[in-house]
């Protein structure tokens, strides 16, 4: 079975988005996650898909997880659920999910690892949450922290969790 991996960029709070979009416009989490999901597969459902401004994602195999009997995205195999579509990337190393809220939640339970990007700021507006993680179910394998410049304008943290064996 493949490693299963959640990417995601938490604010304070654990707030993740607003209005169906990011909360702010970080490159170096943009360049972070293109740099670790190039060449693997990721799993999203359809709002995150339908957020994303050129559609499926260069260099990846893109996956989407719709409820919509028949429904098809461009660049984009479709199944229905998490359960159906695991099974069809077990012989890859490593798989990543990418959003949104739903199926991060679903898929937590199931994660090996967790790449987090911690903005050190409360967005007063968010309307979209990350599931809370136990700490004692996960272990820092790896942790970068940044101060805002100018084209990042929030101190941020790369930070890795194993799930504990």
């Amino acid at each position: 079975m493949s490693k299963l991996s959640i990417i995601v960029a938490v604010a304070q709070e654990n707030a993740i988005g607003k209005n169906n979009d990011l909360l702010c416009y970080m490159p170096a989490d943009l360049k972070h996650f293109k740099a670790l999901t190039t060449g693997h597969t990721i799993i999203m459902g359809r709002r995150t898909f339908e957020s994303l401004p050129k559609g499926a994602l260069p260099n990846r195999t893109n996956v989407v997880l719709t409820r919509t009997e028949g429904a098809t995205f461009e660049g984009c195999q479709v199944y229905h659920s998490l359960k159906e579509a695991l099974p069809h990337f077990e012989s890859e190393e490593e798989v990543f999910i990418i959003g949104g809220a739903v199926l991060y939640t679903e898929s937590l339970p199931k994660a090996d690892r967790l790449y987090l990007t911690y903005i050190h700021h409360h967005f007063e507006d968010a309307d979209t949450f990350f599931p809370q993680i136990e700490a004692e179910e996960w272990e820092i394998v790896a942790r970068e922290d940044h101060d805002a410049d100018e084209k990042n304008p929030y101190p941020y943290s790369f930070v890795t969790l194993d799930r504990k064996k």
